[in-house]
């Protein structure tokens, strides 16, 4: 199943799910997007935001308004549907409205592939030097099995000698029902805090997140000026 954290008020971007793409809410346009690989489900905490899922004819429960982290609200949406704790669950960011459906089918098996051998997983793509120093695109390193070492707004690894290539993390995540909850269970992190980014609480508590390379065009939604590239690139 591919549920979307669908919060409606934003710091950074405010009421971004909301904003136009295509003649839709962007929610909306990233829902539609990849319900071809999968069940989808909209976890939203607002009425407003609920009648548009419903006018749309998808699929939507309604969470607390108080979740700090759109895995905590997946984490509710997942007990008032009652799934299985073996189930995988993939959380889809509702800004990403251009990510590929094939890359999201190919993330669903590689995360029902390995199951056993990660706690959780997510994606990276490959990108040069001009983008890296963007505080809003984090990167990633990761060991030779592709196991994520570390996640950071800044550049990583630091270029002491010349690094053509780094790692940007995709936020698409994918977890077990049981993994979500106990992820949900553990106290946030310092380096979390740090860095404002929650899968560096799995890490700092010893949890062992897999990495897919993905090739991927997509613009994930997160400031204003995402949105005008995002126009200029797929001219919508």
């Amino acid at each position: 199943m591919i549920i979307i954290p669908a919060r409606l008020s934003s710091t950074r971007f405010k009421n971004k799910i909301l904003c136009d793409i295509g003649g839709v809410p962007m929610f909306v346009a990233t829902a539609r997007r990849v319900s071809e690989c999968d069940e989808v489900v909209i976890a939203v905490d607002d009425e407003s935001v609920l009648d548009i899922a419903k006018t749309h004819g998808l699929n939507a429960v309604m969470t607390s308004t108080s979740h700090q982290s759109g895995t905590d609200r997946i984490n509710e949406a997942c007990r008032n549907l009652n799934l299985d704790q073996n189930d995988i669950v993939i959380n889809v960011q509702a800004d990403e409205p251009f990510i590929e459906p094939e890359n999201i089918a190919k993330f669903r098996e590689f995360c029902k592939k390995r199951q056993n051998k990660a706690f959780m997983f997510s994606c990276y793509k490959l990108i040069n030097d001009e983008l890296v120093d963007d505080k809003n695109l984090v990167k990633v390193v990761t060991d030779i099995d592709n196991f994520a070492l570390y996640f950071s707004r800044s550049r990583i690894p630091f270029n002491r000698a010349e690094c053509k290539t780094y790692k940007a993390h995709l936020g698409i995540y994918g977890y077990s029902v049981a993994s979500l909850n106990e992820f949900c269970s553990l106290a946030p992190s310092s380096l979390e805090n740090t860095e404002k980014l929650e899968q560096l609480r799995a890490l700092q508590n010893g949890k062992r997140i897999a990495m897919l390379e993905i090739s991927s065009e997509s613009i994930g939604i997160d400031s204003a000026e995402d949105l005008k590239r995002a126009r200029v690139k797929f001219d919508f």
